[in-house]
């Protein structure tokens, strides 16, 4: 079970590969995420958004928890998975389900598409962290169509059973808040705000780049930690434009393009309403990686 303690450092929400038939490659995902948690990352994210969760089943779900309990075997790594939806009662059997798995924590984002109101989003969270697992709430405004205030964040984070909060509001105010008043801990979720957000209070990061330079973030994390800011802002700066390339189409195209490039996973197959990225955008990730 995650705690508060363990909400730190680089966290990486992987991919959930397809075959050319919009199946799950099982093969592929083994391969893959064994070679991200050989880096020692500090927590692996399963069914989050860059695992396309919308369009996984319950049934898949499963799957996925069994494969990665599997590769997790003798790791101390805590295992994440999402199972946030934007149906309540969807939510709590997803939550049941990771539970009953015994994963280590659920990551659950605030409702999309309906815009529910703050009090909505509360009791959202509630009904979510009464299942009795470790909850790490999820601020995606941008995807959710709606964003937690600051007051609904501490009143989240106050909650038992809810360990921390992704914050993905691109933005530095809602960490900054929140650590002023000696919060949970706070994960940043906008890659591109990773740098600045560390120094604002944030724990660590749950960064979808992350599954490219692995080893390069966790340098960053450690140096930062350390005191050698210099030095971390200058090998962030050197990511940045490839941060930029993966977030220039929607999330998770770009990076899956790259992983299937490199041969990491079979195909850069996504389910609709996700489509693979332009011609254009290839050209880009093409020479990033001749270079």
């Amino acid at each position: 079970m995650l705690t508060e303690e363990q909400i730190y450092g680089i966290y990486v929400p992987v991919v959930t590969p397809f075959d050319a038939a919009g199946e799950i490659d099982l093969a592929s995902y083994q391969r893959y995420v064994q070679g991200i948690i050989k880096n020692n990352i500090h927590g692996l994210v399963v069914n989050g958004t860059t695992g396309e969760s919308p369009t996984v089943s319950i049934q898949e779900l499963q799957l996925l928890i069994d494969a990665s309990k599997q590769l997790l075997q003798g790791s101390d790594i805590p295992l994440v998975i999402g199972t946030g939806t934007n149906d309540t009662m969807s939510t709590v059997k997803r939550t049941e389900l990771a539970a009953n798995a015994g994963v280590d924590a659920a990551l659950v984002v605030v409702p999309y598409y309906s815009r529910p109101s703050q009090q909505g989003i509360i009791a959202h969270f509630r009904k979510a962290a009464e299942v009795g697992i470790p909850i790490i709430a999820y601020d995606i405004p941008g995807r959710a169509g709606v964003g937690m205030t600051v007051d609904t964040a501490r009143t989240i984070l106050e909650m038992d059973n809810v360990v921390g909060l992704k914050d993905c509001s691109g933005s530095p105010l809602l960490v900054s808040e929140l650590s002023r008043h000696g919060s949970k801990p706070v994960l940043c979720g906008d890659d591109l705000s990773f740098f600045d957000m560390l120094g604002c209070g944030a724990a660590g990061g749950m960064l979808a780049s992350a599954n490219v330079h692995t080893a390069r973030f966790l340098d960053i994390y450690e140096q930062y930690r350390a005191g050698q800011v210099e030095a971390a802002r200058a090998e962030y700066d050197r990511l940045v434009p490839l941060m930029k390339l993966l977030f220039k189409e929607s999330n998770p195209a770009p990076i899956k393009w790259l992983l299937s490039a490199k041969g990491e996973i079979s195909s850069d197959t996504l389910r609709l309403p996700m489509t693979s990225i332009s011609d254009a955008l290839r050209e880009e990730l093409g020479a990033h990686l001749a270079g």
